[in-house]
């Protein structure tokens, strides 16, 4: 029986003709695969829920044969990064904060993404383009940023493709490192044929439940006890007027809040808060589609006493979209609650 060059022997038989189909298969993947792995980047990096580790690692499976390349498949990983990541930048520079809540929605992803990726960016500046891809949900969100805060092409194409090649190359490496469990798992796939596949597509399609799932549960709990724009509005012109917290970034409050807002963490208690009375009316917003930011923001508030809170549906953006102003306020103030 000839024996594939570099692939393990295993103790189940393997006739002739199996290994011709296997030799077969591996054949296609080398012949195919640097343009798969270019798609499946493209596609993972461009928001859709295909992850491309799993093929990476095959790929880099591979390379123990000796016909394809570490270096070729990174290369054209990197390209598909390379493409995605430029035209999320570019999505950024031209349709600003708007196309955050984009990316959120297309995350499977808890959505406490914006004031996360915010604070990171603040913290570290462009820097964070060289390690955000290992933090799920963020990597895009840190990409768009970029060309949100107008973060010069001469600088973000260089970190960009650092980060992309240091991110890429891990499950590359991974599948040489560990190319005999590899081929066994391939081997056994195709022992198995369309019940191999199946199994293959019955784990992707559980995956993507399981986060669709995990998603509902949360925008579930976002809409309760959610106020409308029209009806903080009727509220704002009582006498009585509810306590009114804007729990986005210091950048993101800098482009305008609500009038008579509060800038406050999501996390911390603002000082001016130890004053109002907890049976107070609070009205808490940010910039995230499913007010994520928010409903962190308002645990904290229950925690400190106060027994009305309510997200604003839409945040910031639907307070903008109704025709309603946004007042500027001044940095010291933006530096209270930062």
């Amino acid at each position: 029986m000839r024996r594939r060059h570099g692939w393990p022997s295993f103790p189940v038989p393997v006739t002739a003709a199996k290994v011709a189909t296997m030799d077969h298969v591996v054949s296609l993947i080398e012949r195919f695969g640097l343009l798969a792995v270019f798609l499946n980047v493209l596609l993972d990096e461009g928001g859709l829920p295909l992850p491309a580790s799993p093929l990476l690692a095959v790929a880099g499976a591979l390379t123990f044969r000796g016909e394809l390349s570490i270096g070729s498949i990174l290369a054209a990983a990197v390209a598909g990064s390379f493409v995605a990541d430029n035209g999320w930048y570019w999505i950024g520079r031209s349709q600003g904060r708007r196309v955050l809540g984009l990316l959120c929605k297309l995350s499977l992803s808890p959505d406490g993404c914006v004031r996360q990726t915010e604070t990171l960016f603040a913290r570290v500046g462009s820097s964070a383009l060289l390690f955000a891809k290992f933090i799920p949900a963020l990597g895009n969100i840190t990409i768009a940023l970029a060309g949100i805060t107008r973060l010069t092409f001469a600088i973000f194409v260089p970190l960009e493709i650092i980060g992309a090649t240091v991110y890429l190359a891990v499950p590359i490496l991974l599948g040489r490192i560990f190319h005999s469990a590899v081929a066994q798992l391939l081997d056994t796939l195709e022992r198995l044929g369309a019940i191999g596949l199946g199994l293959i597509a019955v784990a992707l399609v559980l995956y993507l439940l399981i986060r669709w799932w995990q998603r509902m549960m949360f925008i579930r709990q976002l809409r309760m006890d959610r106020i409308t724009v029209a009806e903080l509005v009727t509220l704002l012109d009582n006498e009585n007027k509810p306590l009114l917290l804007d729990v986005r970034s210091r950048s993101a409050r800098a482009e305008g809040m609500i009038p008579g807002a509060i800038s406050a963490h999501p996390t911390e208690m603002h000082p001016t808060l130890e004053h109002y009375d907890r049976n107070s009316e609070v009205v808490v917003y940010c910039a995230c589609p499913n007010e994520a930011t928010a409903a962190v923001a308002a645990k904290h508030l229950k925690s400190a006493g106060f027994k009305k809170i309510r997200p604003l549906l839409g945040g910031v953006e639907a307070w903008a979209k109704a025709g309603h102003k946004l007042v500027i306020v001044e940095d010291e103030e933006l530096g209270k609650a930062a």
